[in-house]
């Protein structure tokens, strides 16, 4: 028998959020992972608000609802807030009503620039290490790069002593034969950009230069940070984060040949850090010699390092760091910083399920 297609404008419903979700549902152990995370952090938020005034949006709602515009790669807080109006999943990840009101995009994006910086997200990150804490290697450690695209067009890329132009219109701009560098040229949209191209052959484009350190046993991230791009930034922060781990025998340190210089080798192995890079032998001679090679943990860490590359790109694909929407170091500091927590929990809810098989 055919079933009648009836349309019905109103519907009373009986069954929680809670009970819609499944229990096998990915995101139930990441909400209580969260859910742990911000239960510590409630004194830290409770000192940046005031004690009177309009109440603003909940900052543990805030950032469960910027953890999803992550993990489903929600390209703006316009949709983010088009989707908690309607997706049953979302409102029960944030913690809303069935018939709650959401919030307008501006509020949110305005409660956000006020809650969110460096400290905030830095604080949510080293959380979530607390929580990995069973899953971490704390002697063997991955570093690499990557560079993250500024939210600035070349257009923008001006000489320093140029005049500022009058505000409005979309202005034709030939920089084509002209010399540019980043010592006589700044983006009026992102000043700290910086023109910088990774590879040989590949375009130049204003971007800042993203950094990560991983643990080889799972693969989870323990320290980022942003640094604006330049030739030696990568080796520059790989020793700042080196510095940060330093202090116990027998820890390494892996990466790829742009890491492969005597100055970094031998800054390593004066913090104690046994440095595990690869080796670049093209037209030159490799810092790394047989004293690090005839190890059998440099071959592994060899193999293990390349797992890096897995995270950051899982951060530019579904968490949207390949080109960011955000201006300044800071900002985009922040950022990655969520994001490699965003990271590291999927990273987590997935982890006891590999350890049983």
């Amino acid at each position: 028998m055919r079933g009648g297609d009836e349309k019905q404008e109103a519907m009373f419903s009986y069954v929680s959020p809670e009970k819609r979700v499944p229990s096998e549902h990915p995101l139930r152990p990441i909400r209580e992972m969260v859910d742990t995370v911000l239960k510590e952090m409630s004194p830290r938020f409770a000192r940046l608000y005031a004690k009177v005034g309009r109440p603003s949006i909940a900052p543990e709602r805030l950032l469960r609802a910027l953890l999803l515009q992550i993990f489903y790669s929600i390209r703006s807080e316009r949709l983010l807030m088009e989707q908690l109006d309607y997706n049953l999943l979302f409102r029960w990840f944030v913690g809303m009503e069935m018939d709650e009101r959401v919030w307008d995009h501006a509020v949110f994006s305005k409660n956000r620039e006020r809650l969110l910086n460096e400290e905030i997200a830095e604080a949510f990150f080293q959380r979530v290490l607390k929580i990995a804490q069973p899953y971490l290697s704390d002697e063997h450690f991955t570093v690499d790069g990557t560079l993250i695209e500024a939210w600035a067009s070349h257009k923008s890329f001006r000489p320093k002593d140029e005049e500022p132009a009058a505000s409005g219109g979309n202005r034709e701009v030939n920089f084509h034969g002209e010399t540019r560098s980043n010592d006589t040229h700044q983006s009026t949209t992102d000043p700290e950009a910086r023109l910088y191209k990774k590879t040989k052959g590949s375009e130049a484009k204003l971007s800042y230069l993203g950094h990560g350190l991983m643990e080889n046993r799972h693969g989870l991230l323990v320290k980022t940070r942003v640094t604006l791009a330049g030739g030696t930034a990568e080796r520059d922060a790989a020793l700042a984060m080196a510095k940060e781990m330093a202090g116990r025998k027998g820890r390494t340190l892996g990466g790829d040949k742009n890491y492969d210089t005597r100055d970094l080798v031998c800054a390593l192995r004066r913090l104690r850090v046994t440095p595990h890079v690869a080796q670049n032998t093209t037209r030159r001679s490799s810092a790394i010699d047989a004293r690090t090679t005839r190890h059998a943990g440099y071959a592994v860490s060899q193999q293990k390092r390349k797992r890096v590359e897995q995270s950051f790109g899982w951060m530019k694909m579904i968490g949207m760091l390949r080109k960011v929407k955000l201006r300044g170091r800071e900002k985009v500091g922040w950022l990655l910083t969520f994001v490699g927590a965003a990271y590291n929990l999927m990273r987590l809810q997935r982890l006891p399920a590999q350890a049983a098989a």
